[in-house]
């Protein structure tokens, strides 16, 4: 009986999937070696970009205001989201078989939605500087001044550290025995929980609940701030009003890039859409080099 137990629990540990396979964007081999120069130099200007920001802000006197301190943590963010997510791709474009461990899907997940999860906040965050700038100008100093800044900044890291790690034990006391193939280019929680051996019913439901419900509500109090500017900045038109009009409608499209596919893949993680890994790249390479565009200019 023991013994037939010992062969069991060896049999068990022998089905577990030690790596996972990564399909990437697309099987061209010519189109592949177009996306590692296109991702290469994206990365570069990405992380030259926002480490412009980040020091230009952090060592300017003049730029020592909320909005721009505001601007550099999410430049941080960006840099940082870039840094971990595009290299592993345009490795995984070059190598012949596409792999990754147990643990580094482990981490690729937990720091996504870490990451991920500040950066919503961030956004959110800014959005609310810019309608008290614009809205209440007379009180803006008073409202947003630093020990609010630094409560938000602290506040969004705390809050993508409770979206993360309210996902990540549910992943790992999942069995993965069978397929071991993510249609994507790198790992996400809703594509990897698709192979797992058991029942995942529960785990979808976090997924919808957690990271679903995040981008969903925070996409909605970002368009109903910036709708408030809007109505705010219309009600009085002048010159310096209608640049402001262009700038967040900028702001607008960010938002919209950044949200729109977190919304579309995890309100429907039960799906499984081949668009899922195409609009991932919108809030892991696009939004990052966007943002110091964007919000700088």
């Amino acid at each position: 009986m023991a013994s037939h137990m010992m062969d069991s629990i060896e049999q068990f540990n022998h089905s577990q999937v030690s790596e996972f396979v990564l399909l990437g964007l697309i099987s061209s081999q010519d189109t592949q070696f177009l996306l590692v120069a296109l991702f290469s130099v994206t990365y570069v200007i990405t992380v030259l970009g926002n480490l412009l920001i980040v020091v230009t802000v952090f060592y300017t006197p003049n730029l020592n205001t909320p909005m721009y301190f505001l601007l550099g943590n999410l430049s941080f963010v960006d840099m940082t989201l870039a840094s971990f997510v595009t290299p592993e791709m345009i490795i995984n474009l070059v190598k012949k078989h596409k792999t990754i461990s147990f643990a580094g899907c482990f981490t690729q997940i937990f720091l996504l939605h870490f990451l991920g999860g500040i950066e919503m906040v961030l956004l959110v965050s800014m959005a609310y500087d810019r309608y008290v700038a614009i809205c209440k100008p007379l009180h803006y100093m008073a409202i947003m001044n630093k020990r609010v800044c630094i409560l938000l900044v602290v506040t969004s890291w705390f809050s993508g550290l409770l979206h993360s790690g309210l996902q990540i034990p549910f992943f790992v006391n999942l069995t993965f025995c069978g397929p071991n193939v993510v249609n994507s280019i790198f790992c996400d929680l809703s594509m990897v929980t698709k192979l797992a051996c058991v029942d995942t019913y529960i785990v979808q439901i976090v997924i919808v609940a957690n990271s679903g419900m995040i981008s969903l509500s925070c996409f909605l109090i970002l368009l109903i701030s910036y709708s408030l500017i809007l109505i705010t900045i219309w009600s009085h038109s002048s010159a310096g009003h209608s640049k402001a009009r262009s700038t967040l409608t900028a702001h607008i499209t960010v938002v919209i890039l950044f949200f729109g596919p977190c919304i579309f893949i995890y309100i429907w993680p039960f799906s499984n859409h081949s668009v899922d890994k195409f609009l991932a790249v919108f809030y892991t390479i696009v939004t990052p080099i966007l943002n110091p565009i964007i919000y700088t200019l």
